[in-house]
């Protein structure tokens, strides 16, 4: 069994390794500039865990892995440019380095790549893959509209913000355990339940960070602390706040939403509202309960515990990451 570290470097030097000799080089000099920014790989790591679960050997599922690191940073790249995102991971952004147009049609470019990687599975796998990749992109598509849209209404329910996070965050960790499971050949069984991890240890991951956003170390979780409660976004905080808060409490918290000009203030107030209506308590149960389903999920996987041990262990970390 391979550890997550192991995973990592194997999935870092092949894609590391990838070259991209077509023209025009305009197109694709952005591609390596942003595959070459690193990260921790998590997906395409996920999905190496889950075929090792069955095979010893993953290196023959390297393409895939690398399919899935492209298909997330074509989504960053979009979102880049949608969000007005001048760093990422410490670097500036393609549409800052190049343009607009070129992030949008790189990122178009990466995601034909994906599919090309994609498909260079055994053809046995081919239609089932397939099918899983492009619903798992579908998905995260539906998550981003629903995201954007959340922006402009006052009413968004927490099951409404659960759904989103699902599709925006979750789907695609599921989705790579859920190919790497198939390209192992695990039976049908583990791979619902496989899937299942990765949707709830998605979901447990996003409200961790919506909660580091706010209660997080600066130094630690290496951005500034406030920045959503600056920009008003549709956090699980937010909208349980309002939930939770009485009448004057919520009359507080709307006018702060109107407020543009005093950041650290606006950021001082805000969460002191949410101490006082006691949502860092509820987010973090809510973590607890969807980690606990996570684990559970994991636990009825049907291979030895001792290997599983290096995916139970990522599973935890990811859910009590202080970064």
């Amino acid at each position: 069994m391979y550890s997550f570290e192991e995973l990592s470097t194997l999935a870092g030097q092949y894609i590391a390794g990838l070259r991209y000799t077509r023209h025009p080089e305009g197109l694709y000099a952005p591609i390596e500039y942003v595959l070459a920014m690193g990260g921790k790989r998590l997906r395409p790591v996920l999905m190496l865990m889950a075929c090792n679960l069955y095979k010893d050997d993953v290196a023959g599922i390297l393409p895939q892995a690398a399919a899935i690191e492209i298909y997330h940073n074509y989504t960053l790249l979009h979102d880049d440019v949608m969000d007005r995102a001048d760093l990422r991971r410490g670097k500036p952004t393609v549409h800052k380095v190049w343009s607009d147009n070129a992030a949008i049609l790189s990122g178009d470019a990466m995601l034909v790549l994906a599919y090309d990687y994609m498909a260079q599975c055994p053809p046995s796998r081919l239609g089932e893959v397939l099918s899983v990749f492009g619903r798992t992109a579908l998905g995260i598509c539906e998550g981003q509209q629903l995201d954007m849209e959340f922006e402009r209404r006052d009413d968004v329910s927490e099951a409404e913000y659960m759904e989103m996070i699902r599709l925006k965050t979750s789907v695609l960790l599921a989705g790579s355990l859920h190919i790497g499971a198939l390209l192992g050949g695990a039976p049908a069984h583990d791979v619902a339940r496989l899937y299942d991890f990765g949707i709830n240890t998605g979901l447990a991951f996003q409200l961790k960070d919506d909660l580091l956003d706010v209660y997080g170390d600066a130094s630690v979780f290496g951005k500034n602390i406030g920045g959503d409660i600056l920009c008003n976004k549709k956090t699980y905080l937010l909208i349980k706040a309002f939930e939770l808060a009485t009448p004057s409490q919520a009359a507080e918290l709307r006018h702060w939403l109107q407020v543009g000009d005093r950041p650290q203030e606006k950021i001082a107030a805000v969460t002191a509202l949410y101490d006082q209506t006691g949502v860092r308590q509820a987010c973090e149960e809510r973590i607890d309960f969807y980690a606990g389903q996570a684990s559970r999920c994991l636990a009825d996987v049907q291979v030895p515990d001792s290997r599983k041990q290096a995916l139970d262990e990522l599973g935890r970390r990811l859910v009590k990451r202080e970064v």
